[in-house]
């Protein structure tokens, strides 16, 4: 049989028994980043707690006071990861996240609404979709261009349907041998499916294969907005949109980044555009200035070392609002007045991110440069001559500063002895 959150995707508790637990260890997404957890295996007889399928992800919500961190599918069998232990035989309470749920619906039927809808205006065939972790679903259309007629057409053509108030009834066939499954819309079942299939039927829209979670009545679908369609890959389209809450959510953010851009832009929303090409050449004009102006400070700061009568075997320079431009002009300049110099220039924030260059003879070059790196927290090489990196740590500038002096200092005193002797 079907899971009951299946058969009734409104449902938002069940209780059941607990059919196995187990310890185990998974892989989650936390923050972005991927964590392994210490957690529950657990299978129960029946479950309201979608496993993933269709498109759609997996729910999230409680077994017991137990939070669920991963549902997902083994053959007709939902797989439940838990924090907490549960005992197997007894009987629990699920209940489901109804509004991550309700969203899904909502994005899972408007989807098949606008898959059926393109298909029977232009004859375009979705090949895959994506819910979207944020706001926008994609929808993957098998053609090379979807004009903006085309669009709109689908848009006022999908929302017409919602407000006719049309049935979506989901309908359960015995298994995958059925004959009648064969007039259906399909992109084809798992391999390792088992169990009766499932037949979401748009009334007199469409009817095709999914095992998804879906609303009643288009009504409940509220609106759908398509906001554009992209070149995908391979001569195929990506159409962008947004569903039922998803709609009011966007208008929000939306609304509040065009108040935010008109204070900043001086202007109305028809004019953020004008304002910001504006604004970005502007930008750009300034930041060339400042680019050849600085290359004009690189060469004055060359000068000054140059017209010294006792020029120091070890050159040091930091400047904060410079880039890899003006700290390899210098560099340069400084090696071609005195090639024995011993030369590190930095560039960037002073207490964290950089760029750092040590250019002089190649002995001292290849042993400092890593013991540099390794106090600034750099990560570099030596190329042509140079020890070049990417600094993390710029903060102890002045102790790879300080190292550097005393290293070409003991050289030097060495040297000395040597010649003494």
């Amino acid at each position: 049989m079907a899971l009951a959150c299946q058969q009734n995707s409104y449902l938002r508790e069940l209780t059941s028994k607990v059919v196995s637990c187990k310890p185990v260890q998974i892989t989650v997404s936390q923050n972005g980043k991927k964590t392994k957890v210490q957690c529950h295996e657990v299978v129960l007889e029946d479950t309201v707690l979608f496993p993933e399928g269709g498109g759609q992800p997996d729910d999230r919500g409680q077994i017991g006071e137990s939070e669920v961190l991963k549902v997902e599918r083994r053959g007709a069998t939902a797989v439940h990861y838990t924090l907490g232990e549960l005992t197997p035989g007894s009987e629990v309470n699920m209940k489901v996240d109804w509004e991550r749920r309700f969203d899904h619906m909502q994005q899972h039927s408007g989807q098949h609404l606008i898959t059926a809808v393109a298909d029977s205006l232009y004859s375009f065939k979705t090949t895959s979709w994506s819910l979207g972790g944020d706001l926008i679903s994609t929808i993957e259309l098998d053609t090379a261009a979807v004009s903006q007629e085309q669009v709109d057409e689908i848009e006022r053509t999908v929302n017409e349907k919602i407000r006719q108030q049309i049935t979506v009834t989901p309908r359960l066939f015995p298994d995958k041998t059925d004959p009648q499954l064969q007039q259906f819309r399909a992109r084809g079942l798992p391999d390792d499916h088992e169990g009766p299939v499932r037949v979401l039927d748009i009334e007199g829209i469409d009817a095709t294969l999914c095992c998804g979670t879906h609303v009643s009545n288009l009504a409940h679908l509220q609106a759908i907005k398509i906001l554009g369609c992209d070149k995908g890959k391979k001569s195929k389209s990506n159409l962008m949109f947004v569903a039922g809450g998803r709609v009011l959510k966007y208008l929000g953010r939306s609304y509040q980044v065009e108040r935010e851009l008109t204070g900043i832009l001086k202007g109305p929303l028809d004019k953020h555009v004008e304002l910001s090409d504006k604004a970005i050449k502007g930008f750009k004009s300034y930041q060339k200035n400042c680019q050849t102006l600085l290359k004009d400070v690189a060469m004055l700061e060359a000068e000054v070392y140059k017209a010294k009568a006792e020029k120091d075997p070890v050159f040091c320079h930091f400047r904060k609002d410079a880039d890899a431009d003006y700290m390899n002009i210098l560099v340069t300049q400084i090696v071609a007045v005195n090639p024995d110099v011993v030369c590190m220039v930095s560039v960037g924030d002073d207490k964290e991110s950089g760029l750092m260059v040590l250019a002089g003879p190649q002995d001292i070059v290849a042993t400092m440069g890593p013991k540099l790196a390794e106090i600034l927290e750099a990560k570099g090489a030596t190329t042509g001559g140079r020890f070049r990196g990417k600094v993390n740590k710029m903060s102890q500038g002045a102790k790879a500063e300080k190292m550097l002096l005393e290293y070409v200092a003991s050289l030097k005193g060495a040297g000395e002895a040597q010649a003494e002797s």
